[in-house]
């Protein structure tokens, strides 16, 4: 999460734009749902509204998320 924080916000909006284009084309793993939950995070504390994909809790495990930005957000 590190990386994220250090980045431009217009920066960090174009990773999350490009993720998410790349899932909706079945480009990326669901794997990549876990780094728009941190890019998500990160906008969030930066007060910068991001919309969630609507598969977001089909793809992805709620508390596993929470505890990943827990422990990225940590180090």
């Amino acid at each position: 999460m590190v990386l994220y924080e250090k980045l431009p916000s217009d920066i960090l909006i174009s990773f999350y734009d490009e993720i998410l284009k790349n899932i909706n084309e079945g480009i990326l793993t669901k794997n990549m749902y876990y780094e728009l939950g941190i890019i998500i995070s990160v906008a969030n504390r930066r007060s910068i509204l991001l919309e969630e994909p609507c598969d977001l809790e089909q793809m992805v495990d709620q508390e596993t998320l929470n505890d990943f930005i827990q422990c990225a957000h940590v180090s």
